[in-house]
Formats: structure tokens, C-alpha cells, sequence
């Protein structure tokens, strides 16, 4: 069982190494990495590469360790008392499964995605430590001991939000994903635009790499909005002199919706097009 990447995938050699190291030794995989960069969609690529089923658990601020094993609906269980069903007479009636619980009683070994973990709050992975080492967890309310058939593959991503526990950390093989460089770049915009114009994305990467270098951006662009935008160009049959265009007026890009995406950073471009202008006069 190897990962190299999918054809919808472009997986750098050192993601390669990562998911197949810790897929040996069946440690949880921490993904780390800016927004955009293909965290999330590493766990639906690796189930698509091995063919398994792909368990997704989307942590929240709000999250708790204890609804990926399981929850007790006590309040329907009292109401259900109070209407005379019969159901209340077996508590399993009202025990709600967990992601963990329906990985560790897969049929077939799935691979679990617990994404985002440091939304939650900074209690919650120590919470899953004994589960996630054992792979097994008790249910008091039936007295039933959940044991996984198998270690699943679990991928885990964070996006740098919160620290995460050493006592956590030791657990994992952690894998840090570099923002592409231009040549991983362009075999991405390959997979996604197979028949695009070279010198537009070549025109298109100089700006977005520009714009990433920028001093003072809130937000840099990631790998994503990068996509969307040769998707908007494209389908606005964008002239290539509009990019190649260095006019101090038009300094901001065009559909720069797609690239900036917060007010403070529009600000500093509308800015630097300003000093640019009196510059130049």
C-alpha cells in the first residue's frame, strides 16, 4: 500500500515519503501548511489512491473530543420515558456514533480525516491521546468496549491557529507542506487547465508571486485562489497585454477578488499605485 500522488494530485516527494511513513507505522499524519495548500484534500486523494472509504470529521470552535466516539441523547431518552415508547428500554436507542467509532468499526480500513484540529479548543487533542494510541474506547452507557479491526490511516491538518500538545505531537509524524514553488506550480496548473496558454500562466504566476512578495499583505494568496482566478481570466477571455500591462493605474490585478480578500490589502495596493503614480510624475 504506497501513495505517489493521483492524477488530480500533485504530491511533492517529501508528502510522498510522509503519508507512506506514517501509513507503516499507522501514526496519525499531521499536515501542517498555509490555508489553500492541499491539506484537506491530501486525506480525499490518499482514500481515492488506495481505495478506501474516506471518514471525514470537521472540527469546529465548538468541537469535543467526546462526540468523535460517541454521544448520549439523554433528553430524548427522558422524552421518549415521558411518551411511554417502548424504545427507551434499550439505551443503545439513543447512543449517536462518532467518527472514531464508525473508523474502528469499519469493514473495510478507511482512512479518517480530523480536519482543522486546532479550531477547537486547545484541551481537545489531549482529549483523544488514550483513543488515538489504543484505538479503542469504552461506552458507560452500554458497557461496550469499541476495539478498532484495524489501525485506520488518520490524517490530521491544522492550520497553525493553536499550538498543539508535545504530549499530542509525539504521537504523529507531522509533515509541514511547503508553499509550491514555480515549478510545482505549474505541473498543479497543468492538472487543472491542461490546454491553457503557457505564456498566460506564465504572466498570470509572475503577478500572483509579486503579489505574495508583497511587504505588509495580511493575507497572502494561496494555491487555490491562484486557480480560481486563471479560472476567471479564462472564462473573461482576458486580454494578455492587461497582464503584461506594468501601468502604475493598473497595478492592482485584474479580478483581484480572487486574489485579495480582505479590505486592508486592497488598501495597500490602491496605496502603492498612488506613491507609484506621484513617482512617476
Amino acid at each position: 500500500m504506497r501513495f505517489d500522488g493521483t492524477k488530480d494530485y500533485v504530491a511533492t516527494d517529501d508528502l510522498k515519503v510522509a503519508v507512506n511513513a506514517a501509513v507503516t507505522l499507522r501514526r496519525p499524519l499531521l499536515v501542517k501548511g498555509e490555508p489553500g495548500t492541499g491539506k484537506t484534500v491530501l486525506a480525499h486523494e490518499i482514500a481515492k489512491a488506495i481505495d478506501a472509504p474516506l471518514i471525514e470529521w470537521n472540527v469546529k470552535s465548538t468541537t469535543k473530543a467526546q462526540q468523535g466516539l460517541y454521544e448520549y441523547d439523554a433528553v430524548a431518552r427522558l422524552r421518549d420515558g415521558q411518551l411511554g415508547d417502548e424504545r427507551v428500554h434499550d439505551i443503545s436507542n439513543y447512543i449517536r456514533k462518532g467518527k472514531l467509532w464508525e473508523a474502528f468499526t469499519s469493514e473495510q480500513l478507511p482512512v479518517l480525516l480530523i480536519d482543522e484540529i486546532d479550531k477547537a479548543d486547545i484541551e481537545f487533542p489531549n482529549d483523544l491521546l488514550q483513543e488515538l494510541d489504543r484505538m479503542e474506547f469504552f461506552v458507560y452507557e452500554t458497557k461496550e468496549q469499541i476495539v478498532a479491526k484495524e489501525r485506520p490511516i488518520v490524517v490530521i491538518t491544522s492550520n497553525n491557529e493553536k499550538e498543539l500538545p508535545d504530549a499530542f505531537l509525539r504521537r504523529c509524524f507531522f509533515h509541514y507542506i511547503k508553499f509550491p514553488d514555480r515549478e510545482t506550480m505549474q505541473e498543479i496548473i497543468d492538472v487543472h487547465f491542461p490546454d491553457i496558454q503557457k505564456m498566460l500562466v506564465s504572466k498570470a504566476m509572475d503577478i500572483f508571486y509579486e503579489v505574495r512578495d508583497v511587504p505588509g499583505l495580511k493575507k497572502k494568496p494561496s494555491t487555490s485562489e491562484l486557480l480560481d482566478w486563471l479560472k476567471l481570466l479564462l472564462h473573461e477571455d482576458m486580454p494578455l497585454d492587461v497582464l503584461t500591462s506594468r501601468d502604475p493605474k493598473k497595478l492592482i490585478p485584474p479580478l483581484h477578488g480572487a486574489l485579495l480578500k480582505n479590505e486592508q490589502d486592497v488598501m495597500l495596493f490602491e496605496r502603492l499605485a498612488f506613491m507609484s503614480r506621484r513617482e512617476g510624475n
